[in-house]
């Protein structure tokens, strides 16, 4: 097996490289340190074994010699070693100290960069550290040496003479000083400068000033600093997003959240995940489900109400065949979606995603064309969660229907951190995306934790929402995660105006 020193990037979590997820999925050892994306820990195993080791500007830290000695013998054990560390493993980190460690011992181990917050914050403040006619060149410098040392090896007077711009990590404290050597060097105090904080998260903050004010500006670590003629630049794209600055929680189970989750980052969210349940299999290990898919050629409707449902129906069939005859209907395009992956096409779907709408719209027994067969007209089967509405299942017996129910999934309450409870506390907006989400959110959490705005779904999810006791600032009209995504967009874009 191998240790894998790992670049996470700057904060967005949209810059991990593929091969850092690739290794991430695969890991059985996660080494992290104090990282701006947390939820990049999310794309290990459930099974894998996390261990913080970041160390805290003026606080508690783990020594490196004991990280050195963490992955060695984590490296030697014969798993898979994922050293997750911000940015690139060997821009201004210590990750050329751990390689050389991993090599002493004789374990094999890869570097794989990550994006610079050198490139990637300056980027998504709107300045280009180089510009073809004017920045032609640019120089990635640290304000922040190694301690120990008794004088900087930074010739600052030097850097200042070589012109383009200049990157400077991890120098807001010793700022003022910077710029004075800068100065001496020969750079004009009114060249322009700009400090980007949390660059590329949502938080993002930019400062712009001159290289001779910056220091005086509200400049807080962590930084990237930008001193140059492109520092003037502002091609804003970033926090032009309608939902730059917000928080969300998006509660949903682990398997569920992606698309939710992808949809709210696209539009400038940071988005905390919250898995309030998880999926599990159901108490017969699935042999209702097997036998009813076995016999899927005697019913002439199946009733999808859930991504996951139609997950484990579809993952059941031997191929489209066993569905000869046999049609299809879904509530929601999230669950015909799920069907696709399957290359199966849904029959009948409502406007409005809700099992109501789909009574609306169902074909009565005696309306059967000569699809049904004889001695089983009539049959809709309906796999589901464990815990359901019984709404469509009564409501289809009492027009005829001979309906069977099987469970093809059970939900149970996810263990929340106590760390995702502090990020939570933190947010402005939570998403529900169905009644059981509401109720697990609120049997792990009181009341008062809930972000200040709660935005549902759909009106059963809404009613669960007012039924908890929690005041409910919209609903979105259209029940999917669009249509969530583009309730809590108009939200935001109403609150500001």
């Amino acid at each position: 097996m191998t240790v894998y020193l790992v670049g996470a990037g700057p904060g967005d979590p949209g810059l991990l490289t593929v091969r850092a997820a690739e290794l991430l999925a695969v890991a059985d050892v996660v080494i992290y340190d104090r990282l701006s994306a947390p939820g990049l820990l999310d794309l290990a195993p459930l099974s894998a074994e996390r261990i913080a080791v970041g160390k805290i500007p003026r606080g508690p830290s783990v020594p490196q010699e004991e990280i050195n000695a963490l992955l060695v013998d984590r490296g030697s054990a014969g798993l898979n070693v994922v050293r997750l560390k911000g940015g690139d493993p060997f821009v201004f980190a210590r990750g050329a100290e751990e390689a050389q460690a991993l090599a002493d011992a004789g374990i094999p181990y890869e570097v794989v960069p990550g994006i610079s917050s050198a490139i990637a914050a300056p980027a998504y403040a709107g300045i280009p550290v180089t510009l073809r006619y004017s920045s032609t060149s640019f120089t990635v410098v640290t304000g922040h040496e190694d301690p120990s040392k008794s004088q900087t090896e930074v010739n600052w007077e030097a850097i200042a003479q070589v012109g383009g711009t200049i990157v400077i990590l991890m120098g807001v404290s010793h700022l003022q000083q910077i710029a004075q050597r800068l100065i001496a060097g020969g750079l004009s105090a009114d060249t322009p400068a700009a400090a980007v904080r949390w660059g590329t998260r949502s938080d993002q903050s930019v400062i712009r000033s001159t290289l001779s004010d910056l220091h005086q500006q509200p400049v807080q670590a962590p930084c990237t600093i930008v001193v140059g003629e492109v520092a003037a630049q502002d091609l804003n794209w970033f926090s032009k997003r309608p939902l730059f600055g917000q928080q969300v929680v998006v509660t949903r189970s682990a398997e569920q959240a992606g698309q939710l989750s992808r949809q709210l980052r696209e539009a400038g969210a940071e988005v905390i995940e919250v898995p309030t349940i998880e999926i599990q299999e159901p108490d017969d290990g699935g042999l209702a489900l097997r036998d009813a898919v076995a016999r899927v050629s005697e019913f002439d409707w199946v009733i999808l109400t859930s991504a996951n449902a139609a997950h484990r129906f579809a993952a059941e069939l031997r191929d489209g065949r066993d569905l000869a005859g046999v049609r299809l209907a879904a509530i929601g395009p999230g669950t015909a979606s799920a069907l696709a992956e399957y290359h199966l096409q849904v029959d009948l779907m409502p406007e409005a995603f809700v099992a109501e709408s789909l009574l609306d719209i169902f074909p009565s027994p005696a309306e059967l064309d000569a699809g049904g067969r004889a001695g089983t007209r009539g049959a809709v089967l309906i796999p589901r969660a464990e815990v359901a509405r019984e709404l469509l299942p009564t409501e289809l017996r009492q027009r005829g229907w001979k309906v069977e129910v099987v469970t093809a999934y059970r939900t149970a309450p996810a263990r929340i951190s106590q760390e995702m409870r502090d990020r939570i506390s933190q947010a402005q907006i939570i998403t529900f995306a169905s009644a059981s989400a509401v109720n697990n959110f609120l049997a792990a959490f009181n009341s008062e934790q809930v972000p200040a705005a709660v935005i549902a779904i759909g009106p059963i999810t809404a009613q669960a929402v007012r039924d908890a006791g929690l005041e409910l600032s919209a609903q979105a009209t259209q029940h999917s995660m669009l249509g969530l995504t583009k309730a809590v967009c108009e939200f935001v874009a109403g609150s500001s105006s």
